[in-house]
């Protein structure tokens, strides 16, 4: 369940003392596969060659300890392609235009610039047309709730919110920018993205630990009138949502009538519970490692207590296992090991199991998968990914498009419906719930799903020209 990846190796091989063929047995010893070997240069007494290695990450230092234990092996350089892509960054910022010569500049720049300065003071929202507003979204975050790493920091957060400016403008061709805040104080963070909201069409909250980013989240969103979507929750609920709706389409189960069980209620899991809640789902009970979250008990997170008072209507007490027999639904965004499979065995027929722990989710796959009909993971690496890319890049093509003033309830169910159309009937089985992030038609039909609700909701203020 490890993760793992494709490093290059360049050595210097003295040949009288060390064979290639020793050095191939060093790697397979250490878990590794040769996917290639370049020779750089050979001669008599020795050769340097390029060895490309796909090993598991955890078994790195132990490939390397080997090598370098051979008598006769020079390690001149370790190369990681994931460390390479990110030299210098990921993104860079490019003109739309280019500046010839004095004409050009004094259109961009002074003098004839003053003239739009003035015409957007005259008017604030033709900085929706006229600036980068129109198609800018701003990617923050603290780095206090990182991927499954947890508070490694702003700095350490980085190379996250860059990849997530380039999805949203390889997917949906709109303009990100990433922003990471060296605080965690709550006020100081609501502040500074107010402060910095004028050139921002858009706000996409990004691992803000929990609980805090609820009340960031809610507070931006009261006093800011361009959406704010914090992904982490957001995202992950609306394609939970999309995937959930196809995998009961197989096991021929409606949403009113099934149990779903929760596990992990952070951020992630307060968001994908409301979701559920709000598609239809009667009866979820929402469990911690404390239990399950039953009304009547007093918690300080104002998150648990809403949910204490709107799930769980037959207050059902215990912990997972306990209340997980009869469940039909298994939704985990908690760690890895917290679903065993004498609990699957207590759900009921054809159980579906959402185990988006990542990157090691709450049971192994592969285990479990004779127990189930369904399976979902947040990992690329086995079918049914629940992956956030499938989302937020479509969500804000639509609302930057109609300049919706927010991203309601009714526009993110809208878009986990959207997503989940984009399987066909004839391409639905238990494999494939969820189109892939590649798909093109999945920013399409979310961003169409998105303006119609918006625009029904009352939240959007310009209707784009299809729409019209």
């Amino acid at each position: 369940m490890s993760s793992s990846s494709n490093i290059i190796i360049r050595l210097e091989i003295d040949k009288s003392k060390v064979t290639f063929g020793e050095v191939a047995v060093a790697i397979g010893h250490s878990g590794g596969d040769i996917i290639a070997t370049d020779v750089i240069h050979s001669g008599q007494e020795s050769a340097i060659r390029d060895i490309t290695v796909h090993i598991p990450d955890q078994n790195n230092a132990e490939l390397m300890q080997r090598i370098r234990a051979l008598n006769g092996v020079n390690v001149i350089n370790v190369s990681d392609r994931t460390f390479l892509v990110h030299l210098g960054g990921k993104i860079e910022i490019q003109p739309k235009m280019p500046i010839k010569n004095r004409e050009d500049l004094s259109h961009v720049y002074t003098p004839g610039v003053a003239k739009v300065c003035m015409a957007i003071h005259q008017d604030a929202k033709k900085a929706f047309s006229l600036t980068i507003k129109r198609n800018m979204v701003a990617v923050i975050s603290d780095g206090t709730a990182v991927l499954g790493l947890g508070d490694i920091g702003p700095y350490a957060a980085m190379p996250v919110m860059e990849g997530k400016a380039m999805l949203f403008k390889q997917l949906a061709g709109v303009d990100a920018i990433p922003i990471c805040l060296e605080t965690k104080d709550t006020e100081d963070i609501i502040r500074t993205i107010k402060n910095i909201s004028p050139a921002f069409g858009g706000i996409n909250l990004e691992d803000i630990s929990s609980p805090r980013c609820f009340e960031i989240e809610e507070r931006l969103k009261q006093e800011l009138d361009i959406p704010v979507f914090h992904d982490d929750q957001h995202g992950t609920a609306v394609v939970m949502l999309a995937g959930l709706l196809n995998a009961l389409k197989i096991v021929g189960k409606d949403l009113e009538t099934i149990k779903v069980v929760v596990a992990g209620i952070g951020a992630a899991g307060v968001a994908c519970s409301k979701m559920l809640l709000a598609a239809g789902v009667k009866n979820l009970i929402a469990v911690d490692r404390h239990g399950a979250i039953v009304a009547g008990e007093s918690y300080s997170n104002p998150m648990w207590s809403w949910l204490s008072e709107n799930s769980n209507p037959g207050q059902v007490k215990g912990a997972l296992s306990d209340v997980l027999a009869g469940a039909d639904v298994f939704v985990g965004v908690s760690g890895p090991g917290v679903l065993k499979v004498e609990d699957v065995k207590k759900m009921a027929r054809e159980p579906i199991v959402f185990a988006m722990a990542n990157p090691e989710p709450e049971i192994d796959p592969d285990t479990v998968e004779p127990y189930v009909r369904v399976i979902a993971t947040g990992r690329s690496d086995y079918p049914n990914q629940i992956n956030n890319v499938l989302c937020f890049p479509g969500i804000f093509r639509g609302a930057l498009e109609c300049r919706a003033r927010t991203i309601n309830e009714k526009m993110k169910l809208a878009a986990a419906i959207a997503i989940a159309s984009v399987v066909s009937s004839e391409e639905l089985n238990e494999q494939y719930i969820v189109p892939s992030v590649f798909n093109e038609e999945v920013v399409k039909k979310v961003r169409a799903a998105v303006i119609k609700a918006a625009i029904e909701t009352g939240e959007a203020r310009r209707i784009p020209r299809d729409f019209r």
